[in-house]
């Protein structure tokens, strides 16, 4: 007696079709599961047994088989419990195969038989929805699933509920309706720093990394996080990209289906694997689930070497490809990166108010840290000091609310679709080029850093809404780099 369940495995953000394959046959007792299955996968088999017999059914008492097939395809996850206690009942007549003809199946069983959700339920509904199959899960994954488009899930609280019948849900709820949360920081609330708050303005109109340098407490962080509430709202593609990224690495994926955009900020002792991914099985790191939002990276230099620089090719490319023995897997992380560091160990370089105790040796090698590499990838780089406290404890502030910063970046953003495209340098008249090339040769840039400049620049004539690049644009453009590496 043989009978097969569809279901799928996460690679990357993709669910691969797995077929659970049972075979029921007379001999030894015995409950073996085959296919480069791992030790959760192994484990199956006692969860699976328990929850058959605490939930009414019959568990065959011969030589159980199951195969995943294919077999060269690595599998992992407690999601496997589901289609194989489906498999092993439908191979003994206790549940009709036809019920399961066009289903996917995923889910954790407990030993009571209860169906619990597991990480990915965004991806294996996608999955489902692409093959045009229904995908049976645990109930409480209803609201997550209904986000993707052309679903019909059927939800299960228990196994012991499958005998009465499969309910049919159709999802497919339209993400934009869903309400996102306030800002967290609104521009209004921060006092002083009109340079900063103009860079975080330019940044989320042209999608620029920022670098703030200064002191401490002098509110680095907190401008960091005013950024989002810049953002434009995100589309209903955009929304299921991020969340897809949260569920499969676990996280609740409703913030992003809301329209939140994501706000990461890792602690420095993040290894390399926490924060472009890894591991056994391999989840998505920081970067990833920063992606469509903001990756605030604080005490920058503090960071390990070697995860900066794993940090680049990211950065550059929006993506995070890890290649292990077996393929390769990829990671979305089109992510705004915004940097704070101190100018010296001891924090107070250059500060009017308080001296510095740091030898020059020691701040060159403290900004050393970063590297000339990842440096260039920072767009802006701006000191942000103290603030004078009469300002700070002022009755009012002089600043305008985020809201109003984020018409101006939605301006901005329609003027850039409208006007003339091509390559960036040929909107550039003749007084903004040679004073571009002039401050290029005088602070041997490279052409890294020369064409991130120029992007800045095209930004900022779009906020603007000049089609032409000016000298006043460049000029700008250079003054938000005041702070090189050392």
């Amino acid at each position: 007696m043989q009978a097969s369940i569809a279901t799928a495995t996460l690679v990357g953000v993709d669910a691969v079709p797995v077929e659970v394959q049972a075979d029921v046959s007379s001999g030894l007792p015995v409950f073996g599961i085959v296919g480069l299955a791992d030790a959760a996968v192994q484990e199956a088999r006692d969860r699976v047994r328990a929850a058959l017999r605490s939930s009414g059914y019959e568990f065959p008492n011969a030589r159980v088989i199951v195969n995943l097939a294919p077999a060269p395809l690595r599998k992992h996850g407690t999601g496997f419990d589901l289609p194989i206690a489906l498999a092993v009942l439908c191979a003994t007549g206790q549940l009709p195969r036809s019920a399961f003809a066009d289903v996917n199946a995923v889910g954790e069983l407990g030993l009571d038989g209860t169906v619990r959700a597991v990480p990915g339920m965004l991806a294996h509904a996608v999955a489902a929805s692409g093959q045009q199959r229904a995908l049976l899960g645990p109930a409480d994954a209803a609201g997550v699933v209904a986000a993707v488009p052309d679903l019909h899930y059927r939800p299960v609280s228990s196994i012991a509920r499958v005998r009465m019948g499969l309910p049919d849900v159709e999802s497919g709820a339209d993400t934009a309706s869903i309400p996102a949360c306030g800002v967290e920081v609104d521009l209004a609330d921060i006092a002083g720093h009109q340079c900063a708050k103009r860079c975080l303005e330019i940044a989320a109109t042209g999608g620029h990394n920022m670098l703030f340098v200064g002191p401490p407490g002098s509110g680095k962080s907190m401008l960091a996080k005013a950024l989002c509430g810049l953002l434009p709202p995100l589309s209903p593609a955009e929304r299921l990209e991020a969340a897809l990224v949260h569920s499969v690495a676990g996280r609740d994926p409703l913030p992003c289906l809301a329209g939140v955009r994501p706000f990461r900020a890792p602690h420095h002792s993040c290894t390399i694997a926490g924060l472009v991914g890894g591991g056994t099985p391999p989840i998505p790191g920081e970067i990833s689930l920063a992606h469509t939002g903001v990756l605030f990276l604080d005490e920058l230099p503090e960071f390990g070497p070697g995860a900066l620089q794993a940090l680049r090719q990211p950065i550059e490319e929006g993506a995070v490809t890890l290649v292990r023995a077996n393929g390769a897997i990829r990671y979305p992380a089109r992510v705004t990166v915004v940097a704070a560091m101190n100018p010296c160990p001891c924090g107070y370089a250059g500060d009017p108010q308080r001296a510095c105790g740091c030898t020059p040796g020691a701040i060159s090698k403290y900004n050393g840290r970063i590297g000339g590499p990842l440096y260039d990838r920072m767009d802006m780089s701006v000191r942000v000091d103290r603030i004078d406290p009469a300002l700070l404890i002022g009755t009012e502030i002089s600043s305008d609310p985020s809201s109003e910063a984020r018409d101006r970046v939605l301006r901005a953003r329609d003027f850039a679709r409208t006007r003339g495209h091509g390559e960036v340098r040929r909107h550039l008249d003749a007084p903004a080029r040679a004073l571009l090339e002039t401050a290029a040769r005088r602070s041997s840039l490279s052409g890294r850093a020369v064409t991130r400049m120029l992007r800045v620049a095209r930004t900022i004539a779009d906020l603007a809404e000049d089609p032409t690049i000016g000298e006043e644009h460049i000029a700008e453009a250079l003054g938000y780099r005041t702070w090189e590496a050392q």
